[in-house]
């Protein structure tokens, strides 16, 4: 079946059925024939036909770090919203934080005829640059600021810096330190950094013993916890840069039956969805993740539309989530 036996069928030009498929201006007689024929044959349009005359696919490609997290299915979720009201479908590339794969699948991408790319960042290396700046198609970085692309991302590092002055105003000036790798510019730098300032100006110390740095994962959490611990035996207060870390850390504590936050105060970063269902609920920090995604799909839409547009940079604010771990 072609778009000129369904013309023949229903008594109108292929031009007629062309307009109907693209959604162009037709007579309401014509379209109810059309539709008519369409409906009792299951015609269904080919989309390598569709791409050629329209030059798009309606296809986006949107790469994260890992599928099971808290933080990247709300952004995710932010992304769908808006490109299925517009009549777009996602392509999810999961680089289970293997950074180089990041590279693998902008290039698969590129390849591929999607009309654009959306980029949870989190290690942005000359590479990326050199990558990114060479696609030929609208793209947007989330989670991560640079100056050679629409992004739009967090205020990491005043978020770490307002979650730590709290936990010293609660009374605790042993604190400890549970992050990720610095090359994760957001989290791993920034998310240290406030820390560190905020330790600072109150003149607490910060031994180096006190500050362990591993994976995103839970069990990153656990094991840092128990390292933490066997060299900072009287720390009061743990703070850590996502609230996964903060669930290995409290599975750890539990099984040592330290209480919290009596004897041990714990923190995180992302207001995942289990930190306010925990006993006690996790401290933590709200990041507006599915605004994020949303606004990035927008200003990728506007880019694809526009391509010649100015790229636009976002930074999003926080909120404290003052809960009872701390």
């Amino acid at each position: 079946m072609n778009i000129s036996q369904i013309a023949k069928m229903a008594g109108v030009s292929p031009a007629a059925v062309s307009r109907y498929l693209n959604h162009g201006y037709l007579s309401e007689e014509k379209k109810v024939s059309i539709e008519k024929v369409i409906k009792e044959t299951g015609y269904i349009p080919s989309s390598q036909a569709q791409t050629l005359r329209t030059k798009t696919t309606k296809l986006i490609g949107v790469i994260i770090p890992k599928i099971d997290s808290d933080s990247i299915s709300q952004v995710v979720a932010g992304i769908g919203e808006v490109l299925t009201k517009q009549g777009y479908q996602m392509l999810l590339a999961n680089t289970e934080n293997q950074n180089d794969r990041e590279l693998e699948f902008l290039a698969t991408f590129q390849q591929h005829m999607v009309d654009g790319i959306i980029l949870l960042g989190t290690i942005l290396t000359a590479k990326h640059k050199a990558v990114l700046k060479a696609l030929n198609i609208p793209f947007i970085v989330l989670g991560q600021a640079c100056d050679y692309a629409s992004c739009i991302y967090h205020d990491d590092y005043l978020a770490a810096l307002t979650l730590t002055e709290y936990m010293i105003e609660k009374g605790h000036r042993r604190i400890g330190y549970l992050g990720v790798t610095e090359k994760d510019y957001a989290v791993g730098q920034l998310r240290k950094q406030g820390f560190l300032d905020a330790m600072s100006r109150q003149n607490l110390e910060i031994p180096a013993s006190s500050m362990r740095i591993g994976s995103f994962y839970m069990e990153n959490g656990y094991e840092n916890t128990k390292r933490l611990l066997a060299d900072c035996s009287d720390l009061d207060a743990i703070v850590c840069a996502t609230d996964t870390i903060a669930l290995g850390a409290i599975k750890y504590l539990n099984q040592l039956s330290i209480k919290i936050p009596n004897d041990i105060a714990i923190a995180g970063f992302g207001d995942s969805r289990i930190s306010s269902i925990l006993s006690p609920s996790l401290t933590t920090i709200h990041f507006y993740y599915r605004e994020c995604g949303s606004e990035g799909a927008k200003v990728l839409i506007d880019k694809i539309a526009n391509p010649s547009s100015p790229n636009k940079s976002l930074k999003y604010g926080f909120e404290l989530i003052k809960n009872e771990t701390a």
